[in-house]
């Protein structure tokens, strides 16, 4: 039996990626991350939304020592956020050590399940310019995991080389675009949907979803080209 744990943050990517797993493995649970983020609301999005699709399980981990930790305005209500990038290029809704702490604890837990997969949502190619979304990180973070634990393991990202109008054709293809745009959490401001429609995660999403509407055809080809490669 193939068995896969999702970091599930209830936004567009990691449900497209849920969606998508629930069609791959036989066996998907869920793993959500409570670090005392500013748009708190995504943990019950997350919640309700694994219900919906029918994960095993569901664990949503306490790790607000994060918060302690990492300053960014995603931690920290006094900090807007902002469309210009802070004195060291990157954006000031980069949390530090987010995505390393949770492809650790991911990978923990899918070693209690038995499970041979983590699937997680970065990107590369239509990515805000966090460092840990990068392909490199996560293929160094994989091989940290396999040695560190002794058991083999793969990290997969199944949007890393796609663009956000892939990612809604990916949704599309599963035939839940409209569950994806109308249900899932990416805007930083806490809003459900389409969001505040100004924050930089609502504006790259809508973006995404007009060129797909717009091109369809086209982004659908892409999409399909990329997944057989």
């Amino acid at each position: 039996m193939s068995k896969a744990v999702v970091v599930f943050s209830g936004g567009q990517d990691s449900t497209t990626c849920l969606i998508q797993a629930l069609e791959q493995y036989d066996e998907v649970h869920g793993i959500t991350f409570d670090y005392g983020q500013r748009h708190r609301e995504e943990i019950e999005v997350a919640e309700q939304l694994g219900k919906r699709l029918g994960l095993v399980s569901h664990k949503v981990l306490d790790v607000t020592m994060l918060n302690e930790l990492a300053i960014s305005a995603l931690t920290r209500d006094s900090i807007e956020v902002s469309n210009d990038l802070m004195e060291n290029g990157l954006p000031n809704t980069f949390v530090p050590g987010r995505n390393i702490l949770f492809l650790t604890l991911a990978g923990i837990y899918a070693y209690q399940l038995g499970a041979d997969t983590v699937i997680t949502g970065v990107c590369e190619t239509d990515y805000s310019g966090y460092p840990d979304c990068r392909n490199d990180f996560v293929k160094a973070m994989n091989n940290a995991l396999v040695q560190g634990m002794d058991r083999q393991l793969e990290l997969v990202t199944p949007l890393m080389w796609l663009n956000k109008a892939e990612t809604w054709a990916l949704a599309d293809k599963y035939e839940q675009l409209a569950l994806v745009r109308d249900e899932t959490l990416t805007c930083y401001n806490g809003i459900v949907g389409t969001g505040c429609k100004t924050c930089p995660a609502c504006l790259l999403r809508q973006g995404g979803l007009d060129d797909y509407l717009n091109n369809k055809d086209k982004v659908q080809a892409d999409l399909h080209s990329k997944m057989k490669a």
